[in-house]
């Protein structure tokens, strides 16, 4: 190997320069071509292990300081830095294999430490606790340490007092700061977990403005920062990541994805396994495929973040993949006793055998709620005694279990209410969401599905009492809200001859859209469309094909901004309902509808060619997708054809 033009006499100098100004991309180069041309360099050695170390490769930097360990026996600190390295890089046994060999009175502490967090990463709490009692109480590590072993037990406040302490003893750093959001995070106080985020966030700009914070975000083209200890001591990919969390946990997923790209640019393969996590679990609806082979691929390392097996099978279960789902529990048997509570287990495995034993699984389902709705009477009573008692922070603590239990028997409730939905036993569906009113009569989810319910059985004046109110939260927003909600409420307004509050909240939508059309003239917005188009397909239902076809022609008009694969889904259906009618000759339509619907057919061909009809194709499937048989332009050249045929008879 050549070495590096550098002066005489500057070597050292010049290695030393970059280590100081953290270049140690380039000093490294420098030390790798000098220990090629001097393999028994001690000190090439040494600086190249230091700097592997700073730049976060340390499957490099533990062969170098092993390297060191065996020519320098009497130093036993390259032992130490050969067990950090190996502990960094999550080899729990071989770093202790190290570590407990080393007998030196003056690394006494050092060790101690080292073999805690070896054992903290192996979930071995008692043996890690057993060796943080050996350290100095004052010792600034062994306060973090204890604090990091409250948080492994779940014990968030005192670990957040401990950290505080940490703080109050060592200074402000990054690294207590996240530790303390995390807690916060934990304890579901989201305002102080931010705070301390955005102090972070705001240092780590501020005192590192090379790390090109929210460049991404702004659309600018940026080289990766790459894996460096300066960016892992500003802690800005942790507080990033649990920026995200919080957004995503307050059902803000624009604003979680936007915590995502606003974090250091790296390339994928530099990502660890947390934002990996996040980015799929974040990006699933614009990116199922890629989700969920992110998920796959992390669930093969170790260790893994220890949510993506639970976020991975339910994932799979929402996409409908429930013979997957049912071979990744089958075959990390061991996992599913590590990472799943009783209660995902259960809802996971009825959720599973629902596909091929309903009414088992609703049995199943059915004896979650009861164990769930025990459990909220319960707390109910624990919050009202609380309450008696003038004790607030009892009353606070009560209220959030309370929030967490119902949190978790919704998802229970509406898997029992699905399996009569898909039935369309709406009827049945009604009946389980009345027996659970006394609890989830203030919950917005539940508030919607029994909607949706009176809805599909005709109860429009009752679908509105619980329409209404979601739609009014929204008013000045409606297009934040999703289209089928208002297009529903605008039906039962009409079908409970409330015509004019249809009109006024058409009115107030087609007003948001103008809106949106100027802010973005290449976007489109289908609401209103949507709107029309369930107005036209009631008319169809009710035999009326004459009004209801025209108006969903007139709803997809402009077709270069209305014409989408939701759109379309809706608008088929009639056109299907009529072929079927005409056919069987129960319908017939004057010339001019006829003439109507073979240039709207034309027009969607036209327009249609290159649009899908599906919002994401199928993720996992042997057979070839054939595209062209996915497009609206197909779909209507087949429906022109088949109107056609029935229209010469």
């Amino acid at each position: 190997m050549a070495t590096p033009n550098i002066p005489d006499g500057k070597f050292t100098e010049t290695v030393y320069t970059m280590i100081k100004e953290k270049q140690f991309q380039q000093a490294a180069k420098i030390l790798q071509v000098q220990l090629h041309n001097h393999p028994n360099s001690h000190a090439a050695l040494s600086l190249l292990a230091y700097t592997y170390f700073h730049l976060q490769d340390f499957y490099g930097a533990a062969e170098c300081y092993e390297k060191l360990a065996k020519e320098y026996t009497e130093f036993d600190v390259y032992k130490l830095y050969h067990a950090q390295a190996l502990y960094k890089a999550c080899l729990y046994d071989e770093a202790m294999d190290i570590v407990v060999k080393i007998d030196n009175p003056k690394l006494h502490n050092e060790v101690m430490k080292l073999q805690a967090a070896i054992t903290h990463g192996k979930e071995d709490l008692g043996a890690a606790r057993s060796m943080i009692e050996q350290c100095p109480e004052d010792d600034v590590d062994t306060v973090i340490n204890e604090g990091c072993i409250l948080v492994a037990e779940k014990r968030f406040t005192e670990a957040c007092n401990h950290f505080q302490r940490a703080m109050n003893l060592a200074g402000y750093h990054p690294q207590l700061s996240y530790n303390i959001a995390l807690c916060h995070y934990r304890n579901k106080q989201y305002a102080q977990a931010l705070k301390h985020i955005a102090d972070i966030i705001e240092r780590g700009i501020r005192e590192h403005p090379e790390l090109s914070v929210g460049m991404a975000t702004e659309g600018i083209e940026v080289r990766s920062v790459g894996n460096t200890k300066v960016l892992h001591d500003t802690a800005l990919v942790e507080a990033f990541n649990l920026k995200a969390a919080i957004e995503y946990d307050l059902r803000n997923v624009e604003a979680a994805c936007e915590a995502l790209t606003d974090m250091p640019p790296r390339l994928d393969e530099e990502l660890d396994a947390v934002t990996l996590h996040n980015q799929a679990l974040m990006n699933m609806e614009y990116d199922p495929e890629g989700g969920f082979e992110r998920l796959q691929f992390l669930l093969q390392q170790t260790p893994c973040p220890p949510e993506t097996f639970g976020n991975l099978l339910l994932l799979y279960c929402k996409y409908e993949h429930y013979d997957l789902a049912a071979d990744v529990m089958a075959e990390n048997s061991a996992l599913t006793y590590k990472y799943l509570t009783r209660y995902l287990y259960e809802f996971l495995d009825s959720t599973i055998t629902r596909q091929a034993a309903p009414e088992e699984a609703f049995r199943r389902f059915d004896e979650m709620a009861v164990k769930h709705t025990e459990k909220l009477r319960a707390l109910t009573r624990q919050v009202q005694e609380a309450r008696q008692q003038s004790d607030e922070d009892a009353v606070k603590r009560h209220v959030n279990a309370y929030d967490d239990a119902l949190e978790r028997y919704i998802p229970v409730l509406m898997a029992q209410a699905k399996i009569y939905w898909d039935m369309q036993n709406f009827v049945q569906v009604e009946k389980i969401f009345r027996k659970s009113v006394e609890f989830c009569n203030e919950h917005d989810v539940w508030k919607l599905n029994v909607a949706h319910v009176l809805f599909a059985q005709g109860k429009y004046k009752e679908a509105i009492g619980f329409y209404e109110p979601i739609v009014q939260k929204s008013i000045e927003n409606l297009l934040d809200l999703s289209a089928v909600i208002v297009a529903n409420l605008c039906v039962a307004y009409i079908m409970n001859s409330q015509n004019e509050d249809a009109e006024e909240l058409m009115r107030k939508l087609e007003r948001e859209e103008e809106n949106a059309m100027y802010e973005d003239p290449d976007g489109k917005v289908y609401h209103l469309c949507i709107v029309n188009l369930v107005i036209g397909t009631l008319y169809c239902a009710k035999g009326n094909f004459q009004f209801g076809i025209s108006r969903v022609i007139k709803s997809l008009e402009p077709y270069n901004k209305k014409l989408g694969w939701e759109t379309w889904s809706y608008a088929k259906r009639c056109f299907l309902a009529l072929i079927e009618g005409m056919a069987k000759q129960m319908i017939s339509l004057p010339d001019t509808v006829t003439m109507d619907i073979v240039d709207f057919l034309e027009a969607c061909e036209e327009h249609g060619r290159v649009i899908p009809t599906l919002e994401q194709l199928p993720v996992f499937t042997e057979e070839p997708i054939d595209l062209g048989r996915h497009t609206i332009a197909y779909d209507a050249r087949y429906l022109k054809e088949l109107f056609q045929r029935v229209l010469d008879g």
